[in-house]
């Protein structure tokens, strides 16, 4: 049975197999056909769909990892997020900014373990000037010219760049100067006005956001970009939401990677809303691969769904399983508390069938093909 009488048999609802069959032929859907994806309980035939794409856009016998830690240099944050249990204010008796020493510890310790990357990012805080952030990253390349410092998020770059009172572009510029080596995804949420107005106070908007990235895209860098989803949006804003990526992807090619994950409610202001569960996270993953097309490479959150459904995303789209994530302290303040070692990594993508790979942010391998 090929793939394509394979996929036809597991159709369970007839409406979205013409959908279905048109991305995986490579074609576009619109944004109202998304929508009827998402609308869908046919998971297994939606994610029949994402694996063919996936395999079409990687044939080869790899599934992907990296080894990177996020530090949270700073817990302090001047915008105001219903969904974060991580933030403080200035006068919060654990507000923090990490001292110089303790970085140099930490990123120690993830090049002991064999990373090449630190995820730097933290709050917006309103009183550490560009200059302090370019001293940083002068610092950090100099004594550690082998780890790429994948920095501070687009509300991040738009707080300074705010703050500063200097146009965006010299921001950015002088940032990648002093060592930014790619710019990470964080804070997207949903791209949606409308949902960013009602889950956040003080934060980047939508056309801020993409702004960000859009010129960082233009000085040659490259970035990710992601999608936390299960709270107050509406399917339709999902769509929007990759709608807007998939355009600035068009216009930039500067994209990496999308990543998306489910609202974790636990010690949050938004307590109150229920959890979406590893079903709609599948789904919307698989929407995610039919929609972005043109976005090479798609990663499974284990972080906030376990091995298990971290594993199984391997066969709803994704190509890659993330990072080993040393550390990780945002999601885990709202009660996620998944932690994988190096071994269950690779052992979940031997198990899928796959050679398990190391590579770094720009997707370039960095080890020797292995089976263990």
């Amino acid at each position: 049975m090929n793939a394509e009488t394979l996929l036809a048999s597991s159709v369970q609802d007839p409406e979205i197999r013409p959908l279905l069959d048109r991305a995986v032929a490579g074609e576009r859907l619109t944004q109202a056909e998304g929508v009827r994806l998402l609308q869908s309980h046919d998971l297994l035939a939606i994610g029949r769909a994402a694996d063919q794409v996936a395999r079409r856009l990687h044939p080869e016998s790899y599934r992907t990892y990296n080894i990177d830690r996020n530090i949270n240099y700073t817990n302090v944050c001047a915008a105001v997020c219903d969904f974060c249990a991580f933030y403080r204010k200035t006068g919060d008796t654990d507000a923090y900014v990490l001292t110089r020493d303790e970085l140099y510890r930490k990123i120690e310790e993830t090049i002991a373990l064999g990373g090449d990357q630190i995820l730097l990012q933290g709050g917006n805080h309103p009183s550490l000037k560009l200059e302090w952030y370019e001293e940083l990253l002068r610092d950090l390349r100099s004594r550690y010219p082998q780890v790429n410092l994948h920095a501070f998020s687009a509300s991040e770059v738009w707080h300074l760049h705010k703050l500063s009172k200097l146009p965006l572009e010299e921001v950015l510029g002088r940032l990648q100067a002093a060592g930014l080596g790619s710019l990470p995804g964080g804070g997207a949420e949903i791209l949606v006005d409308r949902v960013r107005a009602e889950i956040t106070i003080n934060k980047v908007m939508t056309e801020e956001w993409l702004q960000v990235h859009r010129v960082w895209h233009r000085l040659g860098g490259k970035s990710t970009c992601t999608m936390m989803f299960g709270h107050v949006e509406t399917l339709a804003e999902r769509i929007e939401h990759l709608e807007r990526l998939r355009q600035l992807q068009d216009e930039t090619n500067g994209f990496t990677a999308f990543i998306c994950w489910t609202f974790q409610p636990e010690h949050t202001e938004m307590a109150h809303v229920p959890p979406v569960g590893a079903f709609e996270y599948l789904k919307t993953q698989a929407v995610a691969r039919l929609y972005l097309q043109n976005i090479p490479n798609i990663q499974s959150s284990w972080v906030t769904q376990g091995l298990k459904v971290g594993q199984l995303a391997l066969f709803f789209g994704a190509n890659d399983m993330g990072s080993l994530m040393i550390e990780e302290n945002v999601v885990s303040a709202a009660g996620t508390v998944h932690h994988l070692t190096l071994d269950e990594i690779r052992g979940a993508i031997v198990e899928a069938g796959f050679v398990p790979r190391q590579r770094n942010v720009f997707y370039q391998l960095l080890d020797a093909p292995s089976l263990v």
